[in-house]
This record gives structure tokens, sequence and C-alpha cells, in this order.
């Protein structure tokens, strides 16, 4: 590793000191001052070090305990680098100026107690988390292990998935794993949930299995119009799919989904991936409050919404690295600021129903280049006592690729 390291991270399980390796122990050691939570601090011997509790709120006073304490050493539970503080270190420093050393992970431990394959688990915590993060990750037959923010994390992921069409999903609670108090409980079914009560340092194995007669939402574009709570103002499903294919959504990549109404774009764009990250620019209050509720309800509840009318509200916003505009088209600026702020790469779908600003994508299109493409759509309704064709009006979508 490259540098001098300026902050040691030692990761520490349930099972304290003796779990430690030899060069966990002498990092400690070696240490002049420790900073952790209180229960792994408690973990440790008398050590020469003086010993501090990690600050509250963490990430706003990071840099400045790092800065005030030269040759920090630093704890962490399991493995710092699995959404943990090690993470936020290298991203912050630089992998040169930290020195990690990990212990075993709870999902490794919770893993080899299971007997699942660690590369078919998908991982998710709710640490920080509303418990509906999990549910882009639950899908048919999926295995997921839920990092739980305290002991009633459990019942509200139970709760959670009788609720939506997963009552048939078998839990397991996994407590102290690793220590001397050890617990496994479980498999149970997400509709009869133990009742607990639980350890706080826990995770949750989930099984899933959908009820006999649960709609299934895959994490792939296209999830069905009635999905989404809306007042009309919604990208239809056909829509949507060739309109993110045309995104192409990549994981940790930024949207900018400008003129969001019911947020479907923003929120199919954030399900693909549990990296990928959306921001949703939506003038009216009610309909950025709505879209609110899709994103919470749907599984992605980090969604940014942005509670202003483009292009004045792009200001200042991270650098997308793709862009969806699906209203506001004809306003002075739009596209102007949307294209300006593309990286070389970066991808933008727009789509227009009216003449104006079909002719605003017709111009753009004849300046940088792209595909326009006239999207029609008809779907069945009755008429009188027989069944006919409603076109929907036509869409005309323009996408781009920034040179």
């Amino acid at each position: 590793m490259g540098g001098e390291a300026t902050v040691v991270v030692v990761g520490i399980g349930d099972d304290g000191w003796p779990g430690l390796t030899n060069e966990a122990q002498a990092a400690l050691r070696d240490a002049v001052v420790i900073a952790g939570g209180g229960r792994q601090l408690a973990l440790l011997p008398d050590l020469r070090a003086r010993q501090i509790p990690l600050p509250s709120p963490l990430l706003a006073q990071l840099d400045g305990l790092i800065a005030a304490n030269p040759g920090l050493c630093l704890l962490a539970s399991g493995d710092p680098m699995l959404h943990g503080i090690g993470a936020t270190l290298a991203r912050r420093l630089g992998p040169g100026r930290i020195r990690v050393l990990p212990a075993v992970s709870s999902v490794a431990l919770a893993c080899s107690r299971l007997g699942w394959a660690e590369h078919e688990v998908d991982v998710v915590s709710v640490v920080s988390r509303p418990p509906e993060v999990i549910l882009p990750a639950v899908q048919p037959g999926a295995r997921v292990l839920v990092l739980c923010r305290d002991g009633s994390t459990p019942a509200a992921v139970a709760a959670l998935l009788a609720d939506r069409g997963w009552a048939a999903t078998r839990l397991t609670v996994l407590e102290h794993l690793g220590g001397p108090a050890e617990r496994v409980r479980g498999p149970y079914p997400a509709s009869s949930p133990e009742p607990g009560p639980f350890a706080d340092l826990c995770v949750a194995a989930l099984d899933c299995q959908p009820d006999a007669a649960g709609r299934v939402l895959p994490r792939v574009p296209g999830l069905p119009d009635s999905a989404y709570e809306t007042d009309g103002q919604l990208t239809r499903r056909e829509l949507r799919v060739l309109a993110l294919a045309a995104l192409a959504p990549g994981p940790g990549q930024l949207l900018w989904d400008v003129g969001a109404g019911s947020g479907s774009i923003g929120i199919e764009w954030m399900r693909t991936d549990q990296r990928c990250r959306a921001i949703a620019v939506e003038a009216r209050p009610d309909r950025a409050d709505r879209l609110e509720r899709n994103a919470t309800r749907l599984g992605v509840p980090g969604l940014e919404v942005i509670r202003a009318a483009a292009p004045d509200a792009l200001a200042g916003l991270a650098r997308p690295d793709a862009v969806f505009v699906g209203g506001g088209l004809t306003g002075d600026g739009v596209l102007e600021a949307c294209w300006e702020a593309l990286p070389p790469g970066g991808r933008l779908a727009a789509h227009a129903v009216t003449v104006e600003s079909e002719a605003v994508l017709q111009q753009w299109q004849r300046t940088v280049g792209g595909h326009m493409v006239k999207l029609a759509v008809s779907y069945q309704a009755p008429l009188g006592g027989f069944t006919t064709w409603r076109p929907a009006l036509p869409v005309t979508q323009w996408q781009a690729i920034k040179g």
C-alpha cells in the first residue's frame, strides 16, 4: 500500500479480543488513541491507549476526529469494508492513508451457519435506512441477508413482507454471531413471526417466496402502471422500458429525472441495482410528495427529490451520468442545462407529447445527433358489449449520447 497510513481501522467481532488476529492485537497495543462505540471498546483489555467514544453524528465530525488525533485507531464491527466506516474513510482519505484490519464479517458468519453460498446472497443494510430498501432484492427464490438496525428490525421486516405479498418467506434471525451468546432462531414464516425479543446485534436471513396470489415486482424496468400512485402524470410502462433502455443504468451511476411527475423513471433506475442513485426534479409540491411515497413504497427511499423547476433547480447538483426529461421541454434553458451537465458518454432521453415540444427535440437532434422515435401504443377497452383498441397519445422520444 503506497503512502503512510494515518488511520488504522480494526474490525472486531462479538468474540472480542481473543478473536482478533495477532496483527490487529498489535495495532491496538501500539495505538495512542482508540475510538469506537461503547460495545466495541468494552471488548478490549487494559491497553495504554487513550480511549474515546465515537462522536454522534459520526460522519459530520469524522474529519475533525481524525485531524485532532494523529495516528488514530478506529474500532468497527466485523469487516469495516462491508457497510462500514472503512469504506467511508477510503473514499475520504484514499486507500493509501488508511490501514484496514478486518475481522470475519457477519455476512460470512451467517452464511456459514445457514449453509448459503456468499456469492449467491444479496446483502442489504437497514442500519440507517427504512426496511423498504429490502424490497428490490426480494425476488422469488432469492436469499437476502438484512443487516439490522436493532432488535426490532426482524419484526418490522416480517410485517413488511407479509403486507407486500411475501408472507410465505422464511426468516431466520442470527444473534451475536461469533460470540459466546450466539443464537440462531427460526426459520419461521413472515406471516407468523417469532415475537422476540431479539438482540440488537442481529442479522435477518430471508428465504424469499411470494404468496400464491402475490404480485412480483421485478428489478428490471417495466413495473405495472398500477404499482404507482399517480395523478395521471406517469410515463407509461411500455415507454418507460424504452426510456430506461436508452438511459442504460449502471452500478453507482447518477440519473437526473427532470419533470419527474410520479417518479417512475428514477425509481426504476434505482431498482436495477442498489448502488444506482437518482435525483428527481419536480416543481409541483403535490407531485413531489407523491413521488416520495412511490419511492419508499417501491423500495428506493434514497431517491433525492428537488422541489423546484428546471433549469434553476439543476444548478449545483452532482454531475449526472444520464438525464431523462419527461416534462418542461419547452422551458427556456432546460435541455441546454441538462446537456451541458452530462459528461462525454453521458446519455439523455426525452419524451414529447405536443407539437411544440417535439419541435424542440427535432432541433436538438439536428444539432447534436441521436435518434428520434415515434411511439404509438393502444390499449384494449370496452365498447358497448364489445372490445376495441383505444390509442394513447403518441410520444416522440429523442435519445442521444454526448460525444
